[in-house]
C-alpha cells in the first residue's frame, strides 16, 4: 500500500508497525500489559513477530534518506551528515530599524514590545511568494531568571516588560543568498502580547462570565499569554493556542477559587510570574472572570498587521496544545485539539458550515459556528488498539443541563473540561500536539507523560497503558471512511517511548523501534512534511540519568508512518525544549524551534555566547535537497 489505511490494518494486519500486530495485541492481553508490574511491554515482541525481523532485516525506509544520528549533550544542535543550520531569530533581537539591540541587562516594555519575544513555540509559514514570506511565530512565555536581574517581577514596569515579551512575532523572511534572512523593518512585522486588544467571539461572547470592570461586554479582552502551538487555517490566517494561562493568576488575598476554577488550576498562589500583585487584571480577588477571558484558540491575520485577533469561543476553553486542521470531503472545517493537562481529553470541532474556496473572506468567521466534541476510547483489556467515538458537547444533551451545572451553550464551552467529564471522556497521557497525515486517512497525537496514571480516576489501559508513565507514546487514530465528520474511529499506538537499558523486557522498554541507541522521553511537537514523514520533537527529561539514562538532550527525530521506522535526526542543546517546526513550501528549508536553553542556570551559552536565548533555526541540505528525503 502507498499509505497506510488504519481501519483496512486493524481488520486485516499486513505491516510490521510495532503497536499494531495481532501479535502484540494477543500477547499483551495474556501478559496483563497494565503498568509498573507488566513483565513484557512491547519492545520484547520484536523477535516474536516475523513481519517485524523482516523489517529490522531491511532498515530501509523509502521515506528516510538520512542516517540517525547520537543522542548529545553538547551545548549545540547535531544533524546528520550533510545538513546545516543557522540561526534566524533570537529573543530580544530587533525587529524594527528603530528598536534597541539585545541586551543582557537593559529591559523595558518600550524594548520588548519591538524586539523577538522570548520562548518561541510553534509557528507557520505563510508565502509571499517563491522567494519571500512570513513567519507567526508564538513566544509562549519568559524566563525570569535572565529577564531581570532580581531574577523575578519587582514593579509594574517590571511585569509590561515581561508582558510584552509574551504572544506572538509576525516577521517578514527573504531567500538570499540561499539562505532565509529575516527583514527588518518589513511592513508585516508585529508583535501581539499579554495586552493588544482582541474581541471575543462565538457562543461565549458576552457571556456573564466573560465580564468584568474594564469590559462590561464581555467582547473585549487585552492580549494573548502562554501561547503554545498553532494551526494555519486554508484562508490564511494563524490559530495560536493558550496553554497555561492559569499560573498568571493569584491573589494575596485569602481568596479560595471555585470548582471550576481549581479544575482549571488556578489558584491563589500563581505559578511564579508574579503579575497579580502589580496588575489587579490577575489579581482573582479583584477580577474573578478575567482567567475566564484566557484559554481560548485566537486567530490572527498576519497579513494585516492592523487586524484585530479574535478568541474563537467555539473550539472550547482548555489548556489547548495545538490546532490542527484538516477539510473534510464535504468541505466542512475540522479542528483537532489536545488539552495539556495529566488526566485532560482529546476534543476536535467541525464547523456547521463549508468552506468556500473561492471566496478566502467568507470562511473568516467559520470557526464561530460549529460542534465541539470530545473523544472516548475503548479497548478489550490489557490491548492497546480498539474503537472510539466522538461525544458532543451540546447543552442539554448528555447531562449537560442547568441541574448539573451547564446553564447554557456558553457555559458548556467555558467549562469545557467539566462538561468532558459529565459526558464520559477518557482522561488522557496529556494529549499535546496533533497531527493529521497527509492522506487524511489517519491522525496522530503525542501523549506527552503522565506521573499520576495509575491513581483514582486516571485508571491503566487502553491508549494509557503504563502507570505512572514518565516516557509517553503516540496515539493513532482513523475515522471511519475517512470521514473526519464521523462520530466513530479506530485506534492503536504507533509507538511507545521508553529505556530498553534501564527497564528492559518490560513495559518501560518501549515498543520495538526503541532500542539502546534510539530512545527518547515525552514526544510533544509533531508535524507531518508533504511527503509524508512523521517529524517528532521532544520536550522531556534532559537529566541523562536514572530512567532517562543515555537520552541525552532533547532532540527532534523522523518515522516512516507506513514501517514504523525512526530516526533520530536533531539534538539541541543544553536544557532547552525542541519545539515548533514548519517547512518551505519547497520542503528545501525546516524551521526548527530551540526554547529556554539553560533553563533554569543550566550552563548554556546557545546559540550566540553569553546569556542563552531561545531561536529559530533552518535547517537545509548542503545540496540543496528536500529535507530527511
Amino acid at each position: 500500500m502507498s499509505q497506510f489505511d488504519l481501519q483496512d490494518e486493524l481488520n486485516h494486519p499486513r505491516h510490521a508497525t510495532p503497536a499494531l500486530t495481532g501479535l502484540i495485541d494477543r500477547a499483551l492481553s495474556r501478559r496483563r500489559f497494565l503498568g509498573v508490574g507488566a513483565t513484557a511491554g512491547a519492545a520484547s515482541f520484536l523477535t516474536l513477530n516475523p513481519l517485524n525481523q523482516a523489517l529490522a532485516a531491511s532498515a530501509g525506509s523509502p521515506l528516510l534518506g538520512f542516517n540517525s544520528i547520537a543522542a548529545s549533550t553538547a551545548d549545540t544542535i547535531q544533524l546528520p551528515a550533510g545538513y546545516r543550520w543557522q540561526v534566524l531569530v533570537s529573543w530580544g533581537d530587533p525587529l524594527f530599524a528603530d528598536a534597541p539591540a539585545f541586551s543582557e541587562t537593559e529591559r523595558s516594555e518600550a524594548a520588548q514590545s519591538r524586539q523577538f519575544g522570548d520562548n518561541n513555540d510553534g509557528m507557520s509559514f505563510f508565502p509571499l511568494s517563491d522567494t519571500r514570506a512570513l513567519l507567526a511565530i508564538n513566544n509562549e512565555y519568559t524566563n525570569q531568571e535572565y529577564l531581570f536581574a532580581a531574577g523575578k517581577v519587582q514593579s509594574l514596569a517590571d511585569v509590561r516588560a515581561d508582558q510584552a515579551a509574551h504572544g506572538v512575532s509576525i516577521i517578514e523572511i527573504a531567500l538570499q543568498d540561499g539562505q532565509w534572512q529575516r527583514v527588518l523593518d518589513s511592513r508585516y512585522t508585529r508583535r501581539i502580547t499579554a495586552n493588544t486588544p482582541m474581541h471575543i467571539s462565538g457562543p461565549a461572547a458576552g457571556h456573564a462570565l466573560l465580564k468584568t470592570q474594564a469590559d462590561p461586554s464581555g467582547r473585549q479582552v487585552l492580549g494573548t499569554f502562554n501561547n503554545c502551538a498553532n494551526g494555519m487555517t486554508p484562508w490564511g490566517t494563524y490559530l495560536t493556542c493558550e496553554e497555561n494561562f492559569n499560573g498568571y493568576f493569584g491573589s494575596a488575598a485569602a481568596v479560595t477559587p471555585s470548582a471550576a476554577q481549581q479544575r482549571y488550576g488556578v489558584a491563589a498562589v500563581d505559578a511564579g510570574f508574579g503579575w497579580h500583585a502589580f496588575d489587579p487584571r490577575f489579581d482573582l480577588a479583584k477580577e474573578a472572570n478575567e482567567c475566564n477571558r484566557h484559554g481560548w484558540i485566537v486567530e490572527i491575520d498576519p497579513h494585516d498587521p492592523q487586524s484585530v485577533p479574535v478568541k474563537r469561543t467555539a473550539l472550547g476553553r482548555f489548556k489547548h496544545e495545538n490546532a490542527a486542521i484538516h477539510i473534510n470531503a464535504d468541505g466542512r472545517v475540522v479542528v483537532y485539539l489536545g488539552d495539556d493537562e495529566r488526566g485532560e481529553h482529546l476534543y476536535k470541532f467541525v464547523s456547521a458550515k463549508a468552506l468556500d474556496r473561492a471566496n478566502p473572506k467568507a470562511n473568516r468567521d467559520l470557526l464561530d459556528d460549529g460542534t465541539l466534541y470530545v473523544a472516548q476510547f475503548t479497548a478489550k483489556d490489557g490491548e492497546i488498539r480498539g474503537e472510539g467515538r466522538w461525544l458532543p458537547l451540546i447543552h442539554g444533551q448528555n447531562g449537560l443541563t442547568a441541574a448539573n451545572g451547564f446553564a447554557d451553550q456558553a457555559s458548556v464551552l467555558i467549562h469545557a473540561r467539566l462538561a468532558a467529564t459529565q459526558v464520559g471522556a477518557t482522561t488522557m497521557d496529556r494529549p499535546e500536539w496533533v497531527a493529521v497525515h497527509p492522506s487524511g486517512k489517519q491522525v496522530f497525537c503525542t501523549l506527552t507523560n503522565n506521573k499520576n496514571r495509575g491513581t483514582e480516576g486516571q485508571p491503566v489501559g487502553g491508549p494509557n497503558p503504563r502507570a505512572a508513565n514518565h516516557y509517553g507514546q503516540i496515539l493513532r487514530f482513523a475515522p471511519q471512511a475517512a470521514d473526519h465528520s464521523s462520530d466513530t474511529f479506530s485506534w492503536d499506538l504507533f509507538l511507545m517511548a521508553g529505556n530498553p537499558k534501564v527497564h528492559p523486557g518490560t513495559a518501560y522498554a518501549g515498543t520495538s523501534n526503541i532500542n539502546a541507541e534510539l530512545m527518547f522521553n515525552s514526544p510533544d511537537g509533531i508535524g507531518f512534511d508533504a511527503a509524508g514523514r512523521l517529524w517528532i520533537q521532544t520536550d522531556g527529561d534532559y537529566s541523562n540519568q536514572g530512567d532517562f539514562a543515555g537520552m541525552g538532550n532533547n532532540q527532534m527525530l523522523c518515522a516512516d508512518p507506513n514501517s514504523g521506522e525512526l530516526r533520530r535526526f536533531l539534538t539541541g542543546p543544553v536544557a532547552c525544549e525542541i519545539t515548533g517546526l514548519t517547512f518551505s513550501p519547497d520542503s528545501t528549508a525546516l524551521f526548527v524551534g530551540v526554547q529556554h536553553p539553560g533553563e533554569e542556570k543550566a550552563p548554556s551559552t546557545f546559540p550566540h555566547g553569553g546569556m542563552p536565548r531561545s531561536s529559530v533555526i533552518v535547517i537545509t541540505r548542503e545540496d540543496g535537497g528536500v529535507i530527511g528525503a
